[in-house]
């Protein structure tokens, strides 16, 4: 099957949750792109729908998906596949992503995005799922790497060449979280600065901006805070290296207004312009 790359992108955007819906689709805001959870409308008709086709009438989106069980031993679940292949071909996204991790196993949901070894034996079973997805999909899939706790004393390869090699076999694209860089790095020990400096970045296609907690003994990846300033400036190093990629502010608890998320969005454009980058 014919499986389509991704366009390349360059705008700034919003991950859109529901109380910021009405004013979506209200008024214009100065979005270039809206992402959505594709679980949330991955159903035969009704209100969600609805929503995301008036939506869709205003702004580009991606479709972003925290189920796809890619990393499972288990191959990826065919009707969940066909629903959200509905859901793409009734939008038409600027892409779809998911996650580098696994969701369960043996018909069993963990509901958490749990963490790979980085050995060739995970590899192959991760390359191989994507596949499948992206021929059920017809399109690359873009994946986003994980914030991670605990590391497999069996790991065989770095998490950039595990994402690199991932990468190359399967043809699939990069999200970049920048906030889950540095949540692994604090948690591990590891320069996020580094981490980044092994990854091709020609990969990357999207970039998450976003905030942490910061727990007894680690940081922890809630989506629940503004963005921090050693995220701000991992992002500022290494906007001037990165091609076409559309950024966005991700806040999934503790949601403020829509103004102080613009206002996030504006500091990121403002970092994009000082590296001579600017949407079309």
């Amino acid at each position: 099957m014919t499986v389509t790359a991704p366009t390349p992108f360059h705008g700034f955007g919003l991950g859109l949750r529901p109380p910021h819906y009405a004013a979506a689709i209200e008024a214009q805001q100065p979005l270039d792109f809206v992402e959505v959870i594709s679980e949330n409308f991955m159903v035969d008709g009704g209100r969600p729908l609805h929503v995301l086709d008036r939506v869709r009438a205003r702004y580009e989106v991606a479709l972003h998906g925290v189920s796809m069980n890619l990393g499972s031993a288990d191959e990826v679940d065919a009707g969940y596949l066909r629903r959200l292949r509905a859901l793409a071909d009734r939008i038409d996204p600027l892409w779809v992503s998911d996650h580098v991790s696994w969701t369960g196993v043996d018909g069993r949901t963990s509901h958490d995005l749990l963490p790979l070894p980085y050995t060739e034996e995970a590899l192959d079973a991760l390359a191989r799922n994507v596949g499948i997805a992206q021929d059920v999909l017809g399109r690359a899939l873009v994946l986003e790497n994980p914030s991670t706790y605990v590391a497999f004393p069996g790991a065989t390869l770095t998490e950039p060449a595990f994402l690199a090699a991932l990468c190359e076999r399967s043809g699939c694209q990069l999200l970049l979280d920048v906030n889950n860089i540095v949540v692994s790095a604090g948690n591990h020990g590891h320069d996020p600065g580094n981490w980044l400096d092994q990854l091709p970045l020609r990969h990357v296609r999207q970039i998450h901006l976003a905030g942490h907690s910061r727990g007894a003994d680690i940081l922890v990846d809630t989506h629940d805070a503004p963005v921090p300033d050693p995220v701000w400036a991992l992002y500022a190093r290494f906007m001037p290296r990165l091609g076409d990629v559309a950024t966005m502010i991700e806040r999934d608890d503790h949601i403020p207004p829509l103004r102080e998320l613009l206002a996030e969005l504006d500091r990121a454009r403002a970092i994009a312009a000082a590296a001579g980058r600017r949407a079309a």
